[in-house]
C-alpha cells in the first residue's frame, strides 16, 4: 500500500508538474505579446525619435487652441502601444492626464478605421452622443488600467515608456486621434494627440501624421472624402458630414480654429 500510495503521489507530482511547465509556456507566451519584444512588430509605424520631432514642430504651429504642450502616442495595427512622446521639457509641462488620453485616441483610431475607410476621433463624436447611432461606443473597450498607470513615472514620454509594448484599450471620442496609412496606401496603425483643445489636438495630429508621411488616406466621411474633422454649423444638414461632425472649440466664444483645419494639407494618394 505504501508503494502505491507513493507511486500515486509521485504520478500526481509528476502531472502538475507537467501542468506548471504548460502554464508557463501559455503565460510566457500571454507575456511576450504583452511585454516582450515588439520593435519588429512596431517596425511599420513611426519610432519614438521621429514621432517626438515632428510633434514637436507640430505643436509649433498656429493650431487654434491655447499653445500648450502636447502628449502623442502611436500604437500598430493591433493595438499594441510603440512610442509615447511629449513636447515640453519634460514630462510635467503637459497635462499628465492627456498621456493616457492620447494613447485611447491612437487606440481608437485605429480601431475603427479600416483598409478602406479612416474615421478619426472627431468623426465618432456626433454619432456617440445620447440618442445617436453609436451611443455607448465610448464604453466598449475599456482602458486597461495595469498598462495604463504602470512603471516609474520618470519614464513616461521617454522611449521606454511603461506603456510601450502593451495595449492600452480605451475609446476616445473628441478630436486628436488619426489612422496612420503607409505609402502603399496600407492600415498600419494609429496615432493620438491630447493637451490641447480638442480642434486643436486634432490640426495636431493631421500636421504630425502628414510630416511622418503616413497619411496616404484612402477614403472618409469628411466633406472632402477623407479623415478631416466635420465642424458642426459649416457642414449642411442633412449630410454624412453632419452625421460624423464635432462641436467647433470656440475659446471666449471666438472661432480660431476651424479655418485652419479647413486649410490643413491634403491627405496624399497612392501613386
Amino acid at each position: 500500500m505504501y508503494r502505491f500510495n507513493n507511486r500515486i503521489i509521485a504520478g500526481v507530482l509528476a502531472g502538475t508538474a507537467a501542468f506548471g511547465t504548460a502554464a508557463a509556456g501559455a503565460d510566457s507566451e500571454r507575456g511576450s505579446d504583452a511585454n516582450g519584444d515588439l520593435h519588429q512588430s512596431c517596425s511599420a509605424v513611426p519610432s519614438h525619435s521621429q514621432l517626438q520631432t515632428m510633434l514637436v514642430a507640430a505643436r509649433g504651429l498656429p493650431n487654434g487652441g491655447f499653445g500648450l504642450d502636447m502628449w502623442g502616442t502611436v500604437v500598430n495595427r493591433d493595438g499594441v502601444v510603440c512610442a509615447v512622446a511629449f513636447t515640453g521639457t519634460d514630462r510635467g509641462q503637459q497635462c499628465p492626464g492627456s498621456r493616457n488620453i492620447s494613447a485611447q485616441k491612437a487606440n481608437t483610431a485605429n480601431a475603427f478605421s479600416l483598409p478602406h475607410l479612416a474615421l478619426s476621433t472627431a468623426d465618432l463624436y456626433a454619432a456617440v452622443q445620447p440618442g445617436g447611432t453609436l451611443f455607448g461606443l465610448q464604453a466598449s473597450n475599456p482602458v486597461d488600467t495595469e498598462t495604463a498607470y504602470r512603471g516609474p513615472a520618470a519614464d513616461f514620454g521617454e522611449s521606454d515608456d511603461p506603456m510601450v509594448g502593451r495595449r492600452i484599450g480605451g475609446i476616445n471620442v473628441f478630436g486628436g486621434g488619426l489612422a496612420l496609412y503607409n505609402s502603399k496606401g496600407v492600415l498600419v496603425g494609429g496615432i493620438g494627440v491630447s493637451g490641447d483643445t480638442s480642434c486643436a489636438d486634432h490640426n495636431i495630429a493631421w500636421r504630425t501624421r502628414h510630416a511622418l508621411n503616413f497619411d496616404f488616406v484612402p477614403n472618409g466621411v469628411s466633406a472632402k472624402g477623407d479623415d478631416n474633422i466635420n465642424y458642426q454649423g459649416l457642414v449642411p444638414v442633412p449630410s454624412l458630414p453632419n452625421d460624423f461632425s464635432h462641436p467647433i472649440c470656440k475659446i471666449a466664444g471666438v472661432d480660431n480654429v476651424s479655418a485652419i483645419s479647413a486649410g490643413l494639407p491634403a491627405v496624399q494618394k497612392v501613386k
